[in-house]
């Protein structure tokens, strides 16, 4: 049975896997299985570890003025 994710359209990758850590001083990720691996790059043993994942920033709310909501 396949993981369930949080998101139905997310890809799996090695920089959000249970089984890598990221290397000291990189941006690459050490794969038990694999080696040295992109974070972008994931393998058939892909296990997901939400708290390795870091979500996208909300957008900013644009500065409103009380003009704005005057009629």
């Amino acid at each position: 049975m396949k993981a369930q994710y949080f998101n139905k359209d997310l890809q799996p990758a090695c920089a959000y896997c249970g089984r890598g850590r990221r290397c000291p001083g990189g941006d690459r990720v050490l794969c038990p299985l694999r080696g040295v691996m992109e974070p972008s790059d994931a393998c058939r043993r892909f296990q997901y570890n939400p708290l390795k994942r870091v979500p996208k920033r909300p957008q900013k709310l644009p500065a409103y003025k009380s003009e704005d909501f005057a009629l």
